[in-house]
C-alpha cells in the first residue's frame, strides 16, 4: 500500500515539476512574464494575445547563474522522472521480479534529486541581477525582483522540490528504544520489528 502511494507522488511530483520547469510565470510584470526557460510578453491589458519563447539552447540563457541554475533543475527533474520511471516498473512488476515489494527503491536518487532542484531554486535569482530582468524588472538585483512579483511557476517549483525532499526521509525506518529492546517501524514494511539490545 505504502509502495503504490509512493510511486503515485513521486510521479505527480515529476509532472508536476516539469510544469513548473516549463512554464513562463516565475516573474512577472503587467505586460511580461519570464520561467528559467520560457518568456512571455502581451500589450497591456490584453492577456490573451501572448507571445512567448524559450530559450533554445544554454548558450542564450541570459546570465551565467541562470545558466548553472537551468542545468541544475533540469539534472534534479531527470534524476526526479527516471526515480518516477523506475518506481513504476518496480510497482507494476510481477512479484517474483521484486522480492522486496513492501520497501521503496532509491530513495538515495530522490534525496539528490531534491538536492539539485533546491539548488537550482537558490541560485536563480541570483540571475535577477542580468541585464535581460532589469530591462524587465527596472530596478531589479540579486534576489531583489525589483518591479517584478513572484509567479506561480517559481513557487510551484519550490514546492515540488520541498515534497520531494521530503519523499525520500519518510521512506526510511524509524527506530525507537524500549525497555532494553530496539522497536523499528518501517512504513515501507508497514511492520514492527523488535530486536534485542546487546550489551556493550
Amino acid at each position: 500500500m505504502f509502495s503504490n502511494a509512493w510511486v503515485a507522488l513521486g510521479l505527480s511530483l515529476t509532472c508536476t515539476s516539469a510544469l513548473s520547469l516549463i512554464s513562463p510565470a516565475w516573474f512577472q510584470t503587467p505586460t511580461f512574464s519570464f520561467g528559467i526557460l520560457t518568456y512571455c510578453s502581451w500589450p497591456q491589458g490584453n492577456n490573451w494575445n501572448q507571445s512567448c519563447a524559450t530559450f533554445s539552447s544554454l548558450e542564450v540563457i541570459p546570465d551565467f547563474a541562470w545558466k548553472v541554475s537551468a542545468v541544475m533543475l533540469l539534472g534534479g527533474w531527470l534524476l526526479l522522472a527516471f526515480n518516477a520511471i523506475f518506481l513504476l516498473s518496480w510497482a507494476v512488476a510481477p512479484k517474483g521480479l521484486c522480492p522486496r515489494r513492501n520497501s521503496v527503491p532509491m530513495p538515495g536518487v530522490q534525496a539528490v534529486a531534491a538536492t539539485a532542484m533546491i539548488m537550482g531554486l537558490l541560485v536563480f535569482p541570483i540571475g535577477l541581477a542580468s541585464p535581460f530582468v532589469k530591462e524587465v524588472c527596472e530596478a531589479s538585483s540579486m534576489y531583489h525582483g525589483g518591479k517584478c512579483r513572484l509567479g506561480w511557476g517559481y513557487t510551484t517549483a519550490i514546492l515540488n522540490a520541498v515534497l520531494a525532499s521530503l519523499l525520500p526521509i519518510i521512506s526510511w525506518p524509524h527506530r525507537t528504544k524500549v525497555q532494553g529492546r530496539t522497536i523499528i517501524f518501517s512504513r515501507a514494511t508497514e511492520r514492527i520489528i523488535l530486536v534485542p539490545e546487546m550489551n556493550k
